[in-house]
């Protein structure tokens, strides 16, 4: 079978399996039932006559012909879509661009950045989604967005080992630090000494795809005391506003913390920085990507390291 007979459906079908990871959840976003979607994944491997996807417990991944059908997939649905919206007659503006964010940097970079974008370049068209590294890594490759902004934490590995491997630009390098209550002891102090942390009290959250806890001061030679669990980092800046306990975060968004927050730096032990990674497939840049991310570049230099002075 000739894979020019591969249907607009199937390979959308694909698409969203590539960005979602699962078959159930990419069956959810497209308004399918499961068996729906595996038929037209049945259907492109028949045409393509290889697999496309290798099952995994716990989601899919693509084999070497899936990357090669995603990447002339995201072109080929691209043109569609372009042409569909040139035949309705919308007007012309400053093209769109699709920016991915890991959840920290909300606070400060994407709105500074996006903010200044629609001040230069008011016709550019931004939207964003926020997510996890290994969600973002997939939606960049399926082709869901165009950049992704992602979080790194020694010893700084590529966020993935699939082809062709992403473009990666360290936006900015900061230090962790340790926000803590306005009321509590080590609160009176700029910055803390390690073994200060000992016997603490602390706001965690799992790390997506590690065994560690975001939250809790790396390398602490005993057992933490976890004493509450949340993802979100305004759900732990708050609880440490509430006297609850203490919880770490990138230097970069000491000028977002609520009231009632002390931010401190910390001594003694390996040095713990953290980088923000602008990713993105190999390939030209269109002029609102390129645009959008000279702005990022920007915003990131614009947010100050505490531990720099």
């Amino acid at each position: 079978m000739d894979f020019g007979d591969v249907s607009l459906v199937a390979l959308r079908v694909f698409r969203e399996v590539a960005d979602r990871g699962t078959l159930t959840a990419a069956a959810a976003a497209l308004g399918y039932t499961q068996s729906a979607v595996s038929r037209r994944i049945a259907s492109l491997e028949r045409v393509a006559g290889t697999p496309v996807l290798e099952r995994r417990p716990g989601g899919v991944r693509l084999t070497v012909a899936g990357n090669v059908v995603l990447r002339r997939a995201i072109a080929v649905l691209d043109q569609i879509d372009a042409a569909g919206r040139e035949l309705a007659g919308l007007p012309a503006d400053g093209g769109s661009v699709r920016l991915g964010w890991f959840p920290s940097a909300g606070a400060v970079l994407v709105p500074r950045a996006v903010a200044e974008l629609r001040r230069t370049h008011p016709a550019v068209r931004v939207t964003t989604r926020e997510g996890t590294t290994p969600v973002l890594v997939r939606a960049l490759r399926a082709g869901a967005v165009d950049l992704a902004v992602l979080g790194s934490v020694p010893p700084f590995r590529p966020p993935d080992s699939e082809t062709p491997a992403l473009r990666l630009k360290t936006l900015a390098e900061r230090t962790l630090c340790l926000a803590v209550p306005a009321g509590h002891p080590l609160a009176r102090v700029d910055a803390v000494d390690v073994a200060d942390l000992r016997g603490q009290r602390w706001i965690a959250g799992p790390s997506a795809g590690e065994d560690t806890l975001m939250g809790v001061w790396p390398g602490l030679d005993e057992r933490p005391e976890v004493a509450h669990t949340a993802r979100d980092w305004l759900a732990k800046l708050n609880l440490v506003a509430a006297g609850c306990g203490l919880t770490t975060l990138p230097a970069s968004l000491a000028e977002a913390v609520p009231p009632g927050v002390r931010v401190v730096t910390v001594r003694g032990g390996p040095s713990e920085r953290r980088r923000v990674v602008l990713a993105r497939l190999p390939g030209p840049l269109s002029e609102p990507v390129a645009l959008l991310a000279e702005a990022l570049r920007r915003a990131a230099a614009g947010v100050p390291d505490r531990a720099d002075g």
